[in-house]
């Protein structure tokens, strides 16, 4: 089981709480990740991700284990503690303003 916390838009946009739980089959990446939130949550498809080039969102950043993974490969296998639902994988929604 995956725990996924969401920043609030995708939450409100999605219709969940703050944190969603998914079962995976195979590698826990990234890409699998947000392939099971696309397919369960079919209205967050392109705001996690670009639809074509399935690039980060800018302002979205992925975080797990204190460390950022924005800019891992997305099919880089997950920390074991993430993908044993010990820890969650965070997305946050950065904020930028002067």
């Amino acid at each position: 089981m995956i725990r996924v916390i969401l920043p609030q838009h995708l939450r409100t946009l999605a219709h969940v709480g703050s944190e969603v739980t998914l079962e995976l089959d195979g590698l826990v990446t990234l890409c699998s990740v947000l392939d099971a939130i696309e397919a369960r949550y079919p209205m967050l498809r392109g705001t996690i991700r670009d639809q074509v080039t399935q690039e980060r969102r800018p302002f979205l950043r992925f975080f797990a284990c204190e460390e950022d993974l924005s800019h891992e490969s997305p099919d880089a296998l997950l920390p074991d503690v993430v993908a044993s639902g010990k820890e969650p994988l965070l997305i946050i929604g950065a904020i930028a303003g002067g």
